[in-house]
């Protein structure tokens, strides 16, 4: 919670001058409170975006599909850091894959995940 003296940027208070809640406004805001669980599954999906190689590799997929070894070569990494981060993608169906014979091609596994990524670029873009 911020000081009721802080002040933002412009020099100006961003905080409410008198303590008066709303009674209308919080019942509205109070209908879209979700349950505390699922408050805790949101927070875990974020972490996966929080690994600067994770969306390495979301950033490739989001392009292309693409097998491990073109993820390492691309992200000059070597296998095993690359096969860590995909297991973890994986196991938030975050990433999904595909065997091509001795290959395993890999891909997002739906629009919502490319648009949370880039969407947030676009953000940081601004």
């Amino acid at each position: 919670m911020k000081n009721q003296n802080s002040q933002n940027k412009n020099g100006h208070d961003d905080v409410c001058e008198v303590f008066h809640p709303h009674e209308d406004s919080i019942e509205r805001a109070k209908k879209h409170i979700l349950a505390e669980e699922e408050y805790t599954d949101l927070s875990e999906f974020f972490k996966i975006f929080a690994n600067p190689t994770r969306l390495k590799i979301i950033s490739l997929l989001s392009y292309e599909d693409l097998c491990v070894c073109d993820i390492c070569e691309s992200l000059d990494l070597n296998q095993n850091a690359v096969s860590n981060q995909l297991r973890i993608l994986r196991a938030h169906n975050i990433v999904k894959y595909e065997k091509e014979g001795k290959s395993a091609r890999y891909s997002l596994t739906d629009l919502h995940v490319e648009m949370i990524y880039k969407m947030g670029l676009e953000h940081l873009n601004e």
